[in-house]
């Protein structure tokens, strides 16, 4: 009973520890981004389009990576995995302060999204691997608070406190890639999970990641699930690069402009705790992933029509399920039957692939789109919403929320 309840006390220090990462390892270093883009501007003197490129440009090799990184954390455990993305994670994020035209800095966000899709995939294995069924969405709940966090304080500082307070931008990524490095001692610190916790299917995983690998891929509603997260999270990073931009241009001043960022995430951050408990009493995850899909479209839509005060309305309604949609993505793709916490990585890291996809190409083709008017590159991505929406609406959960059957104790060996 004492072993029970000391490891019920322990888990929720672990995932204190995840959610942390998630804020200080991606969310502060990425969403100083967008921020930052007038000043990074002025200095390397780069047109819309280009920034757009430069916001997208990390997906690329994350293409690459996000099934890597899942299926690598499969084989050799989210923890041990964790303690060498930090490291390697702040390492490509200060790098991005030493560029000095397009290309490095397009070369240096390419490294930077080679790494840090390896984090998240890990930081949601923790969940399935530590934590029950019923648990699992608040959980995930919990951890995609931790990114709405750091979202919120990398958009509402970055540009407007931290910058002039070190002098630079440059500055600014150099701090925050030596806090994301330092990320990595906890993670030596966690102990491994006692044997039988977690969820996930009676299966037990086999030792290679080609094997593993086969497994995930014949498991259609991971295909249907990717094509949707292509849709309306590439929605989401288009309007996310774009917005602080946007605001500027039309005669808004920095610091509200970038607010106007922040509150995105700060109704995020509130809201993805309720929406993932919600998702657990249910018990289905797609009624949440479509009211959420159709939040985001609509407020994205209006950001196209819209001005002054409705804009903030526009703004809150797009951002209120955010985070707690991806937390519930997260949690269907684990619940997915064949996939739970010994699949999770490879299974997340698939379905992530089609996010980068959209991560891609969104930001790129919906900044050029302005030249047609500056609300119309919010149109385009509330479109890119409306078809992930369509896709939800076909999915068919295989496994009820909170279902799922205790790890094997094989399966916590290297976490």
């Amino acid at each position: 009973m004492s072993n029970e309840k000391d490891h019920s006390t322990y888990r929720w220090y672990v995932l204190t520890v995840a959610a942390l990462t998630h804020t200080f390892v991606i969310a502060i270093p990425t969403m100083a981004m967008p921020v930052l883009f007038k000043e990074i501007s002025e200095d390397l003197g780069f047109n819309l389009v280009q920034l757009g490129a430069i916001w997208g440009m990390g997906a690329l090799t994350g293409l690459f990576t996000g099934l890597l990184g899942g299926s690598v954390g499969d084989r050799f455990g989210a923890r041990n995995t964790l303690i060498v993305a930090c490291l390697l994670a702040g390492a490509a994020g200060a790098l991005r302060g030493l560029a000095d035209n397009f290309t490095t800095l397009a070369a240096t966000m390419l490294f930077f999204g080679f790494i840090t899709p390896v984090v998240p995939l890990n930081v949601h294995k923790t969940c399935g691997v530590w934590f029950a069924g019923r648990h699992l969405g608040l959980a995930n709940g919990v951890v995609s608070g931790g990114m709405a966090l750091g979202f919120t304080i990398g958009s509402l500082i970055s540009a407007t406190v931290v910058s002039p307070w070190l002098g630079s931008w440059r500055y600014v990524l150099f701090l925050y890639g030596g806090i994301a490095m330092a990320m990595s001692l906890p993670w030596m610190l966690v102990k491994a999970a006692p044997e039988g916790t977690g969820p996930a299917t009676a299966a037990v995983a086999p030792t290679s990641m080609r094997q593993t690998f086969r497994q995930v891929a014949r498991l259609k509603p991971i295909w249907l699930l990717g094509l949707a997260i292509m849709g309306v999270g590439g929605c989401v990073q288009g309007m996310l690069g774009y917005l602080p931009l946007y605001l500027r241009e039309i005669g808004w001043p920095a610091a509200q402009a970038d607010a106007a960022l922040a509150a995105f995430h700060a109704v995020s951050m509130l809201g993805v705790i309720p929406v993932a408990v919600l998702s657990d009493r249910l018990g289905s995850r797609k009624k949440v992933l479509l009211a959420a899909s159709i939040a985001i479209a609509v407020g994205v839509g209006l950001l196209t029509v819209v001005q002054g005060l409705l804009v903030w309305a526009a703004v809150i309604i797009a951002g209120l399920f955010r985070d707690g949609f991806m937390a519930v993505f997260m949690t269907s793709v684990i619940e997915i039957k064949g996939v739970g916490a010994a699949y999770a990585g490879t299974a997340m890291g698939l379905a992530l692939v089609f996010l980068q996809i959209g991560n891609l190409i969104a930001p790129t083709v919906g900044n050029s789109l302005a030249a047609l008017g500056p609300g119309a590159p919010f149109a385009f991505w509330a479109t890119l919403a409306v078809l992930g929406l369509v896709c939800f609406y076909f999915f068919r959960e295989t496994s009820p929320a909170g279902t799922l059957t205790p790890l094997k104790p094989q399966l916590q060996e290297g976490f």
